[in-house]
């Protein structure tokens, strides 16, 4: 094990130090990757965007047959711009028994633990296949999962079950929320400030936006659903980014904001937006058309994120279940891919080393004693899949 966790650090190196925040290429991370995999002798297969500029990865070490396990990680991060590191963000630092760096636990830690048991996959003699695929911007809204999927349906062979390796502390997750990732461009009307009066300042329209938003998210948290097993019980709002104007002294002539809203599973999204839209277009846009026929507002539904439900989640349960002795299954708040591929009818759970609560932050770090549990994790599915009949 000492050997095993020595090459998933050095693999974890590389991997933290891929600038892949969401959106930006991923031609050398995906290079990294496929390198690795060739060394090992398992030929990886590409998807990409429209764009050819991002891709995932997808391979598979044993028989081309039905069944099998298939494990997903996302390559994306998010960005560091604006957040205080004590270290290098994109070089993998230890201290004591944390590896800190961008990524290293939401998900690269995972994605190394992955590629170091390939040589181990390899030399087992699985009856039933497994399956490794690495995705792309994951953290902006899933974009890579559509892809990925749509390239999966080509295969004459199919997983049996999906384990998303996000950071669970080693828990079975079988349900989160789903998300809704939004974007509102405003257009106003730039005009002196010695008289703003005559002109539409779309910041502030942006924000009456925001605070008729933050108006619907504080009624629904006054409201929590009863008997919840998701922390918070009830929907939840955020404004992530705004931009806007040009001059203190001009009406801003625009302004964009970057949102997102989780709904709780089984919740009607589209009905809140559609809500929003509606405050939009019949309070703020008619004044705003008074002044300039020009001046409008665009609410943008970038990604609509499906949450995780238990509905297809009893196989893969069962298999971690055999293999770990865990019999406990829970819920979390924050979305994954694993959405995507139960509502494609994949017995799916999330499950995966690290906590949830140090990503996103800055000096994000993944436990040595984290890495050895994925680890050990890999091992005992090699063993499992090569009993199988």
């Amino acid at each position: 094990m000492k050997e095993r966790i020595l090459e998933t650090i050095a693999i974890l190196d590389h991997l933290v130090g891929f600038e892949t925040i969401s959106g930006t290429s991923t031609e050398k991370i995906n290079q990294f990757i496929i390198d690795y995999l060739k060394k090992h002798n398992v030929e990886p297969k590409l998807s990409y965007d429209e764009d050819g500029i991002r891709s995932n990865v997808f391979a598979i070490i044993g028989p081309e047959i039905d069944g099998g396990v298939l494990f997903n990680g996302h390559t994306d991060v998010v960005p560091v711009k604006g957040q205080k590191w004590a270290t290098d963000p994109f070089k993998l630092t230890q201290i004591d028994d944390r590896l800190y760096g961008r990524g290293s636990v939401d998900m690269k830690g995972f994605l190394a633990c992955m590629l170091a048991s390939v040589p181990m996959f390899k030399r087992a003699n699985l009856k039933r296949p497994v399956y490794l695929t690495f995705s792309y911007d994951e953290e902006t809204g899933g974009f890579g999962m559509p892809v990925l999927l749509d390239s999966m349906a080509l295969n004459h062979f199919q997983p049996s079950i999906v384990v998303v390796g996000e950071p669970t502390e080693m828990k079975i997750i079988t349900g989160h929320k789903g998300s809704y990732e939004m974007r509102t461009e405003i257009s106003g009307y730039e005009v002196h400030s010695s008289n703003p009066l005559i002109g539409v300042n779309a910041i502030s329209i942006a924000m009456k936006l925001i605070s008729k938003i933050e108006e619907i998210g504080l009624l629904r948290a006054a409201n929590p659903i009863e008997g919840s097993p998701y922390d918070p019980p009830f929907a939840t709002f955020n404004v992530g980014i705004i931009e806007g104007g040009a001059a203190s002294n001009a009406t801003a002539g625009w302004c964009n904001f970057d949102w997102e809203y989780r709904p709780m599973p089984g919740e009607d999204g589209s009905k809140t937006i559609l809500e929003i839209e509606k405050f939009a277009n019949e309070k703020l846009l008619p004044e705003m058309k008074k002044v300039s026929n020009d001046a409008d507002i665009n609410i943008i539904t970038q990604a609509p994120v499906g949450g995780l439900d238990d509905r297809n989640a009893l196989k893969a349960v069962s298999f971690i279940t055999a293999i770990t002795g865990l019999n406990s299954t829970g819920v979390v708040s924050f979305g994954t891919d694993a959405g995507y591929f139960s509502d494609k009818g994949y017995s799916t759970v999330v499950f995966g080393p690290g906590s949830i609560s140090r990503a996103h932050k800055p000096d994000e770090y993944i436990k040595l004693s984290e890495l050895g549990e994925g680890l050990s994790f890999f091992e005992k599915v090699s063993q499992h899949l090569s009993l199988e009949n």
